[in-house]
């Protein structure tokens, strides 16, 4: 094997999974194992090397081949040191050096960073964001993460935290986030929040299919919503249209901040807005003092599932 490789970790609540990722993208191999929590510091590390030794076992060649290896984890992190905070859904790591431990288990270079980040660099370097110097990057699906990758270049600010867009308000009144502060973009149109908006469209007496495909109010999530818009239900397009302009607004300010060359949208939620993005592009100058907003291209991600992976591989080469 002459090619280099790189192997990203995508390191999650309940998994860890691993893929080789040869010069263009593409990952070859994957391998995963559950992911270790509750344990010590040191319990948790040994599932990241499984992980890695899982892609080892298969393609035992590679082990000379590999270049470097990418980790995604939950932060909070330093992306600079390569060290895991103090990750709520990670009890497990403290103030843990997981870059330099990985890099003197297996002897190349580490890096680590939030999935956000990583994803926006291997879309800009593999993926949609490809002929572009500035491409603005955000993942939509449980929460909404985002990347701003300048000439292939991760931005992030002073300290590392940088590019938190998720958390943008549009509306000072508006419903609390998560994060604690009121009308976060997420609060609007993240996958929870879409299904909570139809669950109050159907709570006021609304008639829908989604209540017919979840069984019970309660029960209605974001693909019941998805597969009712897909069968032509007007309520699941009305929530869908909502989503879209509140991430027209949100949309709208980020143009007015940093004007890239592409917007790309990836995550969960990506594919079913994407059946809104020619009215999200139409609608933008009217959220934006920047009247050519509209020209600037709005695109689905290349990586779905595997953009942990692949983003992790792509810290290598930034």
């Amino acid at each position: 094997m002459s090619e280099p490789m790189t192997i990203g970790v995508d390191i999650g609540g309940t998994k860890v999974a691993a893929g080789l990722v040869d010069a263009s993208g593409e990952i070859t191999h994957k391998s995963r194992v559950p992911m270790i929590t509750q344990d010590s510091g040191e319990a948790a590390f040994a599932c990241v090397k499984a992980a890695i030794d899982g892609i080892f076992d298969q393609v035992p060649d590679s082990r000379a081949a590999v270049s470097g290896i990418g980790i995604c984890s939950p932060g909070p992190l330093d992306p600079f040191k390569g060290i895991i905070l103090n990750p709520p859904n990670l009890p497990c790591w403290r103030n843990f050096p997981l870059a330099a431990e990985t890099q003197r288990a297996f002897g190349v270079p580490a890096r680590v960073d939030n999935d956000a980040n990583a994803a926006g660099l291997a879309e800009a370097i593999w993926g949609a964001g490809i002929g572009y110097t500035n491409v603005f990057f955000t993942i939509v699906g449980t929460g909404i993460g985002t990347g701003i990758v300048f000439d292939k270049k991760i931005y992030y600010g002073r300290t590392g935290s940088a590019a938190e867009g998720g958390h943008v308000t549009i509306d000072y009144q508006g419903p609390l986030c998560g994060c604690g502060k009121p009308g976060c973009i997420e609060a609007f149109a993240s996958g929870p929040n879409i299904a909570r908006r139809a669950q109050a469209r159907l709570v006021a007496g609304a008639k829908s299919r989604i209540l017919s495909l979840a069984g019970s109010v309660d029960a209605v999530r974001t693909e019941h919503v998805g597969e009712a818009f897909g069968e032509g239900d007007a309520l699941a397009r009305d929530v869908l249209a909502e989503t879209a302009h509140y991430l027209t607004i949100w949309l709208g300010s980020i143009v007015d901040l940093l004007e890239p060359d592409v917007m790309v949208i990836g995550g969960g939620v990506a594919q079913l807005m994407s059946s809104f993005f020619t009215s999200i592009s139409a609608n933008l100058p009217a959220w934006c003092i920047n009247k050519r907003a509209g020209e600037i291209p709005l695109v689905l991600a290349r990586y779905g599932n595997d953009a942990g992976i692949a983003g992790a591989a792509a810290l290598l080469k930034q």
